[in-house]
């Protein structure tokens, strides 16, 4: 772990043993990457609450921490892609946008750990996988994390007003 990616102020998970935890780690509450922890909890519940710009920033944001070949980078650039294609399908009925966009995520998820830093990776590349061929699977889909499908709430949308 490096000193800018560590937060003292993140919690540990709310259940399980997810990949990026030990809780005998004493820095970021046994996060490796506290920071990254972090980005995860806002962004997927922004995501969650149908906020797909601010959850892609939220992934991009902490995505800059991670040089290329690491699997925090390839995690945090499917996730930037995930938003990303969300947000075209929602937004702007870009079905063949979400299509490349979500194409692009699985590259980047391929090989990400199915449970990391909390997140189901591997509903989220089913997911993904199904929408290429029925969109409408992303309808009242949500991204699991520790278990449980978190909406947004007023300090999500903080941490992301605080990115810009």
């Amino acid at each position: 772990m490096t000193d800018h990616t560590q937060d003292n102020d993140v919690g540990p998970p709310v259940s399980g043993n997810p990949t990026g935890w030990q809780a005998d780690r004493p820095e970021s509450n046994g996060w490796a990457h506290g920071t990254l922890r972090q980005a995860v909890v806002h962004g997927v519940r922004l995501y969650n609450a149908g906020d797909f710009h601010e959850s892609h920033d939220c992934f991009e944001d902490e995505w800059y921490n991670y040089g290329r070949g690491t699997t925090e980078s390839a995690f945090l650039h499917g996730m930037v892609q995930v938003a990303a294609g969300a947000y075209k399908h929602f937004d702007f009925e870009n079905d063949d946008g979400m299509r490349s966009l979500f194409r692009t995520a699985l590259q980047y998820l391929s090989d990400t750990p199915s449970d990391y830093y909390g997140v189901d990776v591997l509903d989220v590349r089913t997911t993904l996988t199904n929408a290429l061929s029925d969109p409408a699977v992303l309808d009242g889909w949500h991204i699991e994390l520790d278990g449980e499908r978190p909406d947004a709430i007023p300090a999500d949308y903080e941490y992301a007003d605080s990115l810009e």
